[in-house]
């Protein structure tokens, strides 16, 4: 059975501003996606991040995704 990657992604109004994080850890998704756009690889971030997972970085992405995927409206 294959896990859902979103379910990794958690929000608490207590931690990070209330911002998408990774698993209630203190690490946000655009961290993640912040060292991704820097140019680090998977495993960089792994090995910077030791507590952080595949997984983790590949919900990420995921969550970036449907975030960006939405109707643009524009008044005619």
């Amino acid at each position: 059975m294959k896990t859902n990657l979103l379910d990794r992604i958690t929000i608490e109004p207590g931690k990070c501003g209330g911002r998408p994080c990774i698993r209630g850890l203190r690490i946000r998704v655009s961290d993640i996606l912040g060292l991704l756009g820097s140019g680090a690889s998977h495993q960089e971030i792994l090995a910077d991040y030791p507590f952080l997972e595949e997984s983790d970085i590949l919900a990420a992405l995921e969550y970036a995704a449907i975030q960006t995927d939405h109707a643009i409206l524009v008044a005619a």
